[in-house]
């Protein structure tokens, strides 16, 4: 067991942050001895390694804790998701290294923005999120939907397919702010509080999930899932 300072040293996480942690129930000490000071074994010390590799994705604190927390998550998942993300982080701080050499050697004649392109990126951390154990959004779903009837939901799904034909029949044409603002309210009312940070979130896993992005297709036609995901991408950005 060890103490605070010890863990401190150890790990190089200031004690302040790890008394944070505490305070918000992020990360527990083992014990506390009758002085009041907190103890950290083992099972602290691998929740604390899973913490600094959710924040080293730049995950929040509040989305860390939710997913450490929930009774579904699966540790070896995570692993293998966390792996596949800092595998792409470590890609593109290279070709941002390879970048500033080519740029340092050559001047700026070579105009490539490519190297700065974190989309893909971006896309699988938003799966990846959506796929850790059951999130307030999720708990708030169930809670909504408990006493729908099989009908009850298959006539919401429906009723989003439809939202997704109409910008199907306007996918040629410019975004509107007007028609992301129907399917977030929709999603709200039906389903979970659909904030602006979630709906960026579904709007990269439209185009990131092929099942997703099959049936969104299938209800407005070829490119609507790509065309909803810049829609929802604008008006997020506003």
């Amino acid at each position: 067991m060890k103490t605070v300072k010890e863990v401190s040293a150890f790990t190089g996480v200031s004690v302040r942050t790890l008394h944070h942690y505490d305070a918000i129930g992020l990360l527990k000490p083992d014990a506390v001895t009758e002085a009041g000071y907190r103890l950290y074994g083992d099972t602290a010390l691998a929740r604390l390694q899973q913490i600094l590799l959710f924040r080293e994705l730049e995950f929040p604190l509040k989305e860390i804790k939710e997913i450490l927390g929930s009774p579904d998550f699966d540790r070896d998942k995570a692993l293998t998701q966390q792996i596949t993300l800092l595998t792409m982080k470590k890609q593109h701080l290279e070709n941002l290294i390879e970048l500033a050499r080519e740029i340092k050697t050559t001047g700026v004649s070579n105009m490539d923005f490519t190297p700065f392109d974190t989309s893909k990126m971006d896309e699988y951390a938003a799966r990846a999120k959506a796929a850790y154990g059951k999130t307030s959004a999720y708990k708030e779903f169930t809670e909504k939907t408990k006493n729908c009837t099989g009908e009850e939901m298959q006539h919401m799904g429906m009723q989003m397919m439809e939202i997704f034909a109409e910008f199907g029949a306007m996918r040629e044409s410019a975004p509107e702010s007007d028609k992301v603002q129907k399917l977030q309210d929709f999603i709200t009312e039906h389903y979970y509080t659909c904030t602006d940070e979630i709906l960026a979130g579904l709007g990269a896993m439209y185009i990131a999930d092929a099942e997703f992005s099959a049936n969104i297709d299938k209800a407005g036609g070829a490119g609507t899932a790509a065309f909803v995901s810049r829609a929802i991408e604008v008006y997020c950005r506003r």
